[in-house]
């Protein structure tokens, strides 16, 4: 009797155990990534019609708009983007999701780094995604980064809604930049050195100076005009050679602003029916610089980059574009005169004498020491 009524206690144990599970589960798990909701649905179709991004901080603002299907600066005097960066950072609000609640709390905002972003010393960005009318499609304010380790695992970042305190991690990539540098595509042209076959310099107030490749394969820059220059270095005239070889601007403006007073100009006759054309103009220390093309369509391709724009480039261009025949001298190694070399003394005698006899080191007792002979 003992062992059925155990038997049969042991069962309604387990039934009244199971029942009260099926009653209350527990918690239930946090959403994966894949399910959570996204911070803006339906972004997508409504970003056909983005006309400016604007991202605030307490330093200031960076605009981007949008003129055609070309979105660019107007700080640069409206210079284009990198366009591979505005299609990220639009596709990353897309993708968005809201995966964590955090604090509601307006004064532990900023240990997130979620307080107003205006404020002094605040860390937020407010990204904010306009259309023409000044309409607002998205908007968000982004805080801390939060760092992962594991391999593969995507972004996160700390973000609020403007004028909402319940804070939020969310799963996905925000690319905003408030810097307009970081904004720019800096590469000028990337034109090899082995295609520059003449360079006739102009500089201002300075004779023609024109430098030739010599034919071959391995042909050289030389200087062919002034026919009596000095000797160039070889390093010298290499350089002009790779003027445009990874040519990058440090800034840019219209070309009806370029600053600075003109050094002349140089033509560069290149391989492929390309020739360019330099016009650089020094500012102080700063050179700057417009270019154009004249040829085929590699001309035309890189005239639709150049037309309109001064770049100034590195101090240093000034002697790959417009160098004086001074700057390609090659500088004589410094020697030392033979007769600057110490001589010896004119009385002084080649050899040295021959030693005298060897003299006892002391006189016997009560003697004197022998005279020399």
């Amino acid at each position: 009797m003992q062992r059925r009524t155990l038997l049969v206690l042991s069962g309604a144990a387990i039934v009244a155990v199971g029942g009260a599970l099926v009653l209350n589960p527990g918690p239930a798990p946090a959403p994966t990534p894949a399910g959570a909701a996204l911070a803006f649905p339906g972004l997508a179709q409504r970003l056909q019609s983005a006309a400016k991004i604007v991202a605030t901080r307490h330093d200031g603002t960076l605009e981007i708009t949008r003129r055609g299907e070309t979105w660019v600066l107007p700080a640069k005097g409206g210079y284009p983007v990198r366009q591979e960066k505005v299609r990220e950072l639009l596709v990353g609000l897309t993708e968005l999701r809201l995966t964590e609640p955090r604090t509601a709390n307006p004064d532990m905002l900023d240990r997130l780094g979620l307080d107003d972003p205006t404020k002094e010393g605040s860390t937020a960005t407010l990204l904010r995604v306009l259309d023409a009318q000044g309409g607002v499609i998205a908007e968000l304010v982004i805080g801390r980064r939060r760092v992962r380790t594991q391999g593969n695992v995507p972004e996160s970042a700390f973000v609020r809604r403007p004028g909402e305190n319940q804070a939020w991690l969310a799963e996905g990539r925000i690319p905003v930049d408030s810097d307009p540098q970081l904004w720019l595509d800096r590469d000028i042209a990337n034109l090899p050195r082995e295609r520059v076959r003449r360079v006739a310099i102009n500089r201002t107030g300075q004779p023609p100076l024109v430098l030739t490749r010599a034919e071959g394969p391995d042909g050289k820059l030389q200087v062919t005009e002034p026919a009596d220059a000095p000797p160039a270095d070889e390093t010298n005239l290499d350089e002009v050679g790779r003027a445009f070889e990874f040519l990058t601007f440090l800034d840019v403006k219209p070309e009806t602003e370029i600053p600075g007073e003109a050094l002349g100009d140089s033509r560069f006759v290149l391989t492929d029916n390309l020739a360019v054309v330099v016009r650089p103009r020094k500012d102080g220390e700063a050179i700057w610089v417009t270019l154009a093309a004249e040829g085929d369509d590699e001309a035309a391709r890189l005239n639709a980059r150049w037309r309109g724009w001064a770049y100034q480039v590195g101090p240093w261009k000034e002697k790959s574009f417009v160098p004086l025949i001074a700057d390609l001298r090659r500088q004589e190694e410094p020697t030392t005169p033979a007769e600057d070399a110490p001589a010896a003394a004119p009385d002084t005698p080649a050899t040295a004498p021959p030693a005298a006899p060897d003299a006892p080191a002391t006189a016997p007792a009560g003697e004197a020491p022998p005279r020399p002979q």
